[in-house]
């Protein structure tokens, strides 16, 4: 099995910052991608941010130049710092690794979500 243990969400105002972690553990052989996708209601769940084991990141449009990802490799954790946040970042934020783990392989693994809310 793989854990992930997520924290960090809760309500905010507009404007706010908040910075979601999440660690993965069991027994991982290797982590290639992690990061983290948001589900709002009503609509499909999007890639907010993803980094490889080697840093290159990945985001979404519309969270450019306001939210960074980044990733403690030891720890096999990674961390979301979201700045000047929105209502329309207003989500279940969840943590997605692609890894290998004895047995099973390699295939994606999902944390259980945090809830995000920007809100006055």
């Amino acid at each position: 099995q793989v854990q992930f243990v997520e924290s960090g969400g809760g309500l905010v105002q507009p404007g706010g910052s908040l910075r979601l972690s999440c660690a993965a553990s069991g027994t991982i052989f290797s982590i290639y991608t992690m990061g983290w996708y948001r589900q709002a209601p009503g609509k499909q769940r999007e890639l907010v941010a993803v980094i490889t084991s080697g840093g290159s990141t990945t985001y979404v449009d519309s969270v450019k130049g306001r939210f960074t990802i980044s990733r403690d490799n030891a720890k096999n954790t990674v961390y979301l710092q979201m700045n000047s946040l929105k209502p329309e970042d207003t989500a279940v934020y969840y943590c997605y690794a692609d890894l290998y783990k004895l047995g099973p392989g390699r295939r994606d693994y999902w944390g259980q979500g945090t809830q995000v809310t920007v809100s006055s």
